[in-house]
């Protein structure tokens, strides 16, 4: 990367990092990019490094990680193959950076335009929808000083109602088909759609809600298992990812 993203301060693990570089921490948004190098590793034995952090430090408030993300968040993808180094921010958008350079046959992705652009709805529905609503659930629910009831109702109810449109869409309500993935013709087909979906869904009885109130979402929860059950996804939420190493 180029000397002027970099501080005296920069670990040495992210300066002197090769090839692909993930900076993040075992949350839902950071298992979405784990998860889906993961499966590339699968597909096309790509290889990456990892630096993981304690946002619970404010770590990424640190100049140098504000010098690659001004936003503050994890995760962050460093490719250090581009000339001079490319940084990415966002999960939706370091997943799709990921689907076009390194997922060249379109494994996890479209080459159907309209298929292509229904895996862009899906993911953006999730990015834009689904996780600050899920996220607001588990402010106030968990780590808010004080219990607001009705932020934690609205946020909830949100919440329950994104569940209800991805169980629309699973169970071809309105289409006559149920699917089996978010995107993509006839049953669908696993995406970064489902990748960038799933980490938080899965996640409904952590952030509170009870089995009452997602027994309305029956295709919705054999899609969690569906996902479950791929050893990448496994892989990508698991261990390796959750002790700090800078």
């Amino acid at each position: 990367m180029s000397s002027y993203h970099y501080t005296s301060e920069t670990p040495s693990e992210v300066k002197n990092a090769k090839g692909l570089h993930l900076i993040t921490q075992n949350t839902p948004n950071g298992q979405a990019v784990q998860i889906f190098l993961e499966e590339l590793k699968d597909a096309y034995n790509t290889s990456w490094t990892t630096s993981i952090i304690d946002i619970s430090t404010n770590v990424q408030k640190s100049d140098w990680f504000l010098r690659l993300d001004p936003n503050g968040r994890i995760p962050i993808l460093v490719d250090n193959t581009q000339s001079p180094p490319f940084t990415v921010h966002e999960t939706s958008a370091e997943l799709f950076y990921l689907l076009k350079f390194a997922d060249k046959e379109d494994r996890f992705g479209f080459r159907d335009e309209l298929e292509r652009n229904e895996a862009l709805q899906w993911t953006f529905f999730w990015h834009g929808s689904g996780a600050p609503y899920q996220g607001q659930v588990n402010h106030f629910t968990r780590v808010a000083p004080e219990r607001i009831p009705y932020a934690v109702e609205r946020f909830r109810n949100e919440t329950l109602r994104v569940f209800g449109v991805l169980e629309i869409q699973l169970s071809g309500k309105y289409s006559g088909e149920p699917k089996e993935y978010l995107a993509g013709k006839g049953k669908g087909k696993y995406s970064v759609a489902d990748i960038k979906t799933w980490p938080w869904v899965k996640n409904w009885e952590k952030s509170g809600f009870t089995q009452e109130e997602v027994k309305a979402f029956p295709h919705l929860l054999k899609w969690i298992d569906r996902i479950a059950e791929r050893p990448a996804v496994q892989r990508g939420i698991g261990e390796a990812y959750a002790k700090k190493t800078i």
